[in-house]
């Protein structure tokens, strides 16, 4: 029986299964379409664009650029530190070098000093007055080899060219020349020897004793000794050895030496190259002749051994080196043994080894003064404390260019 039969209506419109389904769809993707307008984020805002490929390309090489730049200018300063540091280590090394040479010096000036109160030898008043005051600048130091047998010799040079008393005390404060006679003591020290040289050196006051043995065969052994302690006593730009029979125009030497003060490592003198001589018996015979090649052979360049001079830093070389520098028979080969191998200016001046009147007195007439003289044929001028006076007055600068002489 239907409804209507039983005169009955059905409370609410009934939807087909098919309409109620595609309705749901329709909801559904109408959330959708509106739930994707809402949260997708407009391409034309400009604020939260995504860059296009061009434009991340382009940021990137900026980028880059950027960086390459902020590098370059990281490693500039980088390595301006670097050098930074360099210079100022390598400043620090040559300071410690200059003050570790200054200690050696000194080390080896109280060891000389020390060595000299052990074995009892002589301890020269400037060596004391060293120890107790500062260092001065002086312009050279001039020592004169001389011997125990040598006194008459040692007269007639402070009887000529030699300064004494006040005058050679106003020699060392005015002109910055300290001249000192240079000896050290005999194979039985404070003996008769001894004593003398101390009597003489109370009189006078001019001595630089050295702490080793005397001996003819024992100059080159002297030689090193006399530079390492005039360095050591003495801060000069010069140091002077000349024999006691050679005649010396003091001012011409110190404007001699002056015109190479700005030069370092300096050896002037009368350079030459004798022969080497292996047959035993003659003069200057050179035992160790073999080192020098084949017989006939000569010797390297070196100074005369009547005068020579040497700049400071190389008497500070011989001064720290001293115990391994090896000593030939001859000092003036000795000498120039002990700076081959090392950068040094070999000045050859002729002036520094004259002839005895009439070559320096008519080299003087000229205009041209010598600094030093003597005779080759006696190494030294012939009978010296009998004939120097007579050189000083025809060869001398006379006093005035002493004084007057600025350096």
């Amino acid at each position: 029986m239907t409804w209507k039969s039983r005169g009955e209506f059905p409370s609410r419109t009934v939807i087909s299964q098919k309409w109620a389904l595609f309705l749901c769809l329709g909801s559904f993707c109408t959330g959708m379409l509106f739930t994707t307008r809402i949260w997708t984020i407009p391409e034309h805002n400009k604020g939260l664009a995504r860059p296009t490929a061009a434009e991340a390309e382009k940021l990137n090489v900026l980028s880059e650029g950027c960086n390459s730049r902020i590098l370059q200018e990281m490693e500039m300063k980088r390595d301006k530190d670097i050098y930074s540091e360099v210079f100022k280590s390598h400043n620090s090394i040559q300071t410690l070098d200059k003050t570790i040479s200054n200690l050696e010096m000194e080390l080896a000036a109280a060891r000389a000093t020390q060595e000299s109160l052990r074995s009892g030898g002589p301890v020269s008043d400037d060596m004391r007055m060293s120890e107790s005051s500062g260092k001065r600048k002086y312009l050279m130091v001039i020592g004169i080899n001389t011997a125990f047998s040598s006194r008459k010799r040692r007269d007639s040079v402070r009887a000529t060219w030699m300064p004494q008393g006040e005058k050679r005390k106003k020699l060392e404060e005015e002109k910055g020349i300290i001249v000192r006679f240079v000896i050290g003591h005999s194979a039985t020290s404070g003996g008769i020897l001894d004593r003398a040289i101390e009597a003489e050196d109370r009189k006078h006051g001019d001595f630089l004793r050295l702490n080793h043995v005397e001996g003819y065969l024992e100059l080159s052994a002297k030689t090193k000794t006399y530079f390492a302690t005039a360095v050591n006593l003495w801060d000069a730009d010069f140091y002077v050895k000349v024999d006691d029979d050679v005649h010396v125009n003091i001012a011409t030497l110190g404007e001699t030496l002056v015109r190479h003060r700005s030069k370092p490592r300096i050896y002037i003198g009368c350079m030459k190259s004798g022969p080497v001589l292996s047959q035993k018996g003659v003069r200057y015979h050179e035992p160790e002749y073999w080192k020098f090649g084949e017989a006939g052979n000569k010797y390297f360049r070196h100074a005369t051994g009547q005068l020579y001079a040497i700049s400071n830093d190389l008497a500070t070389y011989i001064s720290i080196n001293q115990n391994v520098l090896h000593k030939y028979a001859n000092e003036d080969v000795s000498l120039g043994s002990w700076f081959i191998g090392l950068d040094v200016e070999h000045i050859d001046d002729r002036r520094l080894c004259c002839g005895t009147p009439p070559d320096c007195e008519w080299k003087a007439q000229a205009g041209n003064i010598c600094v030093a003289s003597f005779d080759w044929s006696c190494s030294g001028i012939c009978r010296s404390a009998e004939r120097i006076k007579e050189v000083h007055r025809r060869c001398g600068e006379g006093e005035n260019a002493l004084w007057s002489a600025s350096f």
